[in-house]
């Protein structure tokens, strides 16, 4: 994590993730840290994480160190989740996460262009068995992303999110 301590990711089974790629000096920044802090908030009981990496890939958008970015993150924006050491997200250096994560859930356009983030704020929603669902664009505002319960999935009830539209209510 930030504060240096190594961290089990397995620790989350059996939690829906909202896994996200944050920076402090983006166009983005304040929309979404603001609006992963109340989903954060109005969700954290009910088996839901955020895991933010900070990632300076971006036009050098995340240039402090753990230290500040934890500061900026907690005092500005309360983010009372996670917030991991700052990472790679693309290249021969990126974090495993973001490997697993992209082999997941391809690019725009099925892959097309490519399975590499494109910006800060890209998200991918992890179901609770570890599998990922989704893969939102850094424009997706986390507000605009449902959190629903439904029945079944394997034979247990589970949490998943969809973007709102009339498509996803007759899925």
């Amino acid at each position: 994590d930030a504060k240096g301590n190594d961290v089990d990711l397995s620790i989350y089974k059996g939690k829906v993730l909202l896994i996200v790629n944050v920076a402090s000096q983006c166009g983005l920044t304040n929309s979404n840290y603001t609006e992963l802090s109340k989903l954060y908030e109005k969700y954290k009981d009910q088996g839901f994480e955020i895991l933010a990496f900070p990632c300076n890939q971006f036009g050098g958008q995340e240039p402090g160190n753990n230290e500040e970015i934890l500061e900026f993150a907690c005092t500005r924006f309360k983010a009372e989740y996670p917030i991991f050491d700052k990472v790679d997200v693309n290249g021969e250096n990126a974090a495993p996460i973001y490997k697993f994560l992209k082999a997941s859930k391809g690019g725009a356009l099925g892959g097309l262009l490519g399975d590499d983030i494109k910006w800060n704020f890209a998200k991918f929603l992890v179901d609770k068995e570890g599998h990922v669902v989704d893969r939102y664009a850094p424009t997706t505002s986390p507000i605009s992303i449902e959190l629903i319960f439904a029945e079944g999935y394997k034979e247990t009830a589970w949490l998943m999110f969809w973007a709102s539209s009339p498509q996803a209510l007759s899925e």
